[in-house]
């Protein structure tokens, strides 16, 4: 049998992350992430939009007020965890502790 480079489909606990992560998604969020491969999210304290792409590191972006990538911000869990849960994580904490997420993540600059 001969083995293949790449599956395009998730794996079993990729899927499970993506099922998860569509559950806790607004009805806009998931029409947004389901178009375009990523959903935005308000920040509590500050009101900020943040931008959290398909991916498990270097995915979140700040929105500026025209609604263009300002800069990045990097954190994700301390467990190694698949894509949909990574999103997940950062989602709620944007959403419940966005001062705490800020914290801890690092800037990094968006390329064009």
């Amino acid at each position: 049998m001969r083995r293949r480079l790449y599956d395009p489909r998730p794996s079993p606990r990729e899927a499970r992350g993506l099922r998860l992560l569509k559950e806790w998604l607004s009805p806009a969020q998931l029409a947004q992430f389901e178009a375009s491969g990523y959903f935005d999210v308000t920040g509590c304290h500050s009101g900020i939009r943040y931008r959290i792409h398909r991916g498990t590191a270097m995915n979140v972006h700040e929105m500026d007020h025209s609604g263009r990538p300002r800069i990045g911000r990097c954190f994700i869990p301390k467990a190694c965890l698949v894509a949909g849960d990574v999103m997940l994580a950062q989602k709620l904490a944007l959403e419940t502790d966005e001062q705490g997420a800020l914290a801890i993540a690092e800037k990094f600059t968006l390329h064009s």
